[in-house]
């Protein structure tokens, strides 16, 4: 994702607008394209508001796919190369590109196990946990109601998005 400055992001057309942000929200880049609209933004605060509007006001059917965009975490997407930049990095800080075996297997049955019962990936802010607290929220949420688990993992997302957006746009 390149850096731009807010006045740069505010000048930008749609497409461009969606080349720079559509990363903040992984594979939706729909997100950046109707926040977009918004245009100006006072700062990133605000910038991050209207992008996480357009997400709240779909509808729950919308809701579940925007989470399925997700990769599991240190699941298949990871071992095959195909997660975005972004998730790479995320998913590195808390040393998930370097389970053991053991604990290779535990964080795919969690993942099959958790998608199985709520019909998307668990989604969890990694910057700032270890493995070992990624497991143990992993096992405290698994047996969340689904309701609760979609409103758990749209507030995850607000942190990852947030966090992205502020790497996003150049001070």
């Amino acid at each position: 994702m390149s850096s731009a400055t807010l006045e740069e992001i505010n000048a930008l057309d749609q497409d461009a607008f969606v080349a720079v942000l559509g990363p903040v929200f992984e594979n939706s880049p729909w997100v950046a394209r109707a926040a977009w609209r918004a245009r100006p933004f006072a700062d990133v605060a605000e910038l991050h508001r209207a992008m996480f509007a357009v997400v709240e006001a779909a509808d729950r059917r919308t809701m579940i796919d925007f989470l399925n965009a997700h990769p599991a975490l240190a699941g298949k997407e990871a071992q095959a190369g195909e997660m975005t930049t972004e998730s790479v990095g995320e998913q590195a800080s808390a040393g998930l590109d370097a389970l053991s075996p053991e604990e290779s297997a535990r964080i795919g049955e969690l993942n099959r196990i958790y998608r199985d019962r709520h019909g998307f990936p668990f989604v969890i802010a990694v910057r700032g946990h270890t493995k070992a607290s990624i497991f143990s929220e992993f096992e405290r949420r698994i047996d969340a109601g689904t309701d609760a688990e979609l409103q758990t993992a749209l507030g995850q997302i607000a942190l990852i998005s947030r966090g992205r957006l502020d790497r996003a746009v150049a001070a």
